[in-house]
């Protein structure tokens, strides 16, 4: 019997485990070291289609450097610090630079998540932003995409001379990647031209997901093209893209041209990011990775989307997601009174929102498969989204059938499992 921990929250929850019938779905080779100051300041002098910021910027610019907000692990502590250091010493003031965190319709950050993130030494001596997506004098439009999206950003990215990306590069099941053009939107657009572009993920037509749209695809899907297009409208200076660790650590860093750095980054991420199986198995365990990646139902989801991957249909998916701060959105649970995904899709073409579209990706999922979710939501609640909860390991165990085969995700959704063709 073998044992492995299962990150949950700030803490984890031991799971023991038949090697002869579970499967752990995660690398195999050496633990990835954390980059050093060093390590990352080489890959800012070596970046990836992209003149050396020192040569992009010049000593009477101004900087706004893009950060993502608390949902996200990305390395911005050591990052932020290094590359506002480096501004500095371009010749650039204190006061010229500001940071803004691309935070879409989540909350805004506390003063203590920003200290966080940035470290206490940035937090003090730099500016910072937040960005309201329903905060019309925040706002300004700056076009129209090919699919007739009005574009309307945050006003801050017109009134500073260079804007830098910062981000992490994962999976992400409707957009493909995260990271890089989604810093802009839908970390830094309107709330009303946020639904335009993720309302592209469905086929309104046909039902379902619209083809092309899904994890770790990028060429011909709609959210990204369409995200990645808004993006070029301010077309930022300089793009860094981090790979973290499941403390949060930087352990890859791909500097450069915002657009083309961050496609590379995507494609790096997915040929080490992927996990052959030969066929799905009939119960999943998966852990979101613990905080901050099950801060919320909404970013949950996630995980319990990459499980499904490595599922067969009916079969039984345990999510650990501790959901510390609930849904995510206060108003989650109204999608949940339609009698199926169906009729939900069809509330959906009438009055779309993003929110009600995660909670159709979550319904989708509850009805193909039993899914155990171990959370801090009420019972009720849980239930409610067709989901069964339980409270410790022992009440799933005894739910599980102790000879059927099955794999663990340790980190949700950051490995990808991959079936033949």
């Amino acid at each position: 019997m073998r044992q492995i921990e299962l990150a949950y929250g700030l803490g984890s929850v031991a799971f023991g485990f038949d090697e002869d019938r579970y499967q752990v779905l995660a690398s195999d080779g050496p633990r990835e070291q954390p980059l050093t100051d060093v390590a990352i300041g080489e890959a800012l002098d070596s970046p990836f289609e992209s003149s050396l910021l020192e040569e992009i910027l010049s000593a009477d610019e101004s900087v706004l450097i893009v950060v993502s907000d608390s949902t996200r692990a990305t390395g911005s502590a050591q990052i932020v610090n290094l590359l506002v250091r480096r501004i500095i010493q371009i010749g650039i003031a204190p006061q010229d630079i500001a940071i803004i965190f691309s935070s879409g319709i989540h909350r805004a950050l506390s003063p203590d998540e920003k200290r966080e993130l940035l470290t206490p030494f940035i937090f003090q001596r730099i500016k910072t932003l937040d960005h309201d997506a329903h905060d019309p004098s925040t706002l300004v439009v700056v076009g129209e995409t090919r699919h007739g999206t009005r574009v309307e950003l945050n006003r801050a990215l017109r009134n500073f001379s260079h804007v830098i990306l910062t981000g992490s590069v994962g999976f992400h099941y409707v957009a493909g990647f995260t990271g890089g053009r989604k810093s802009i939107c839908p970390g830094l657009a309107s709330a009303q031209t946020i639904e335009a572009t993720h309302m592209l993920a469905l086929d309104f037509e046909r039902g379902g997901r619209r083809a092309g749209t899904g994890i770790g695809v990028l060429d011909g899907n709609a959210v990204h093209e369409e995200c990645e297009s808004i993006a070029e409208m301010i077309n930022p200076s300089f793009g860094i893209n981090s790979v973290v660790d499941e403390r949060g650590r930087a352990v890859r860093v791909l500097a450069g041209h915002w657009r083309s750095a961050h496609r590379a980054a995507c494609q790096e991420y997915l040929a080490t990011r992927s996990v052959s199986i030969e066929n799905k198995r009939d119960v999943v365990v998966a852990s979101c990775g613990g905080f901050p990646h099950d801060i919320n139902l909404i970013q949950a989801h996630k995980a319990l989307d990459m499980a499904a991957q490595a599922c067969n249909e009916g079969g039984t998916i345990f999510l650990l997601a501790e959901c510390r701060e609930g849904f995510g959105r206060h108003d989650f649970l109204k999608w949940f009174d339609e009698e199926n995904s169906s009729t939900l899709a069809g509330r959906l073409r009438l009055a779309y929102e993003v929110n009600g579209q995660t909670a159709w990706a979550l319904l989708t999922k509850a009805e193909r498969y039993r899914v155990l979710m171990l959370s801090t939501l009420r019972d009720q609640d849980v239930k409610q989204m067709r989901m069964i909860p339980v409270h410790s390991l022992d009440e799933v165990l005894a739910q599980l059938d102790p000879a059927v085969q099955g794999y663990i995700l340790p980190r949700g959704a950051a490995w990808l499992p991959v079936t033949p063709d």
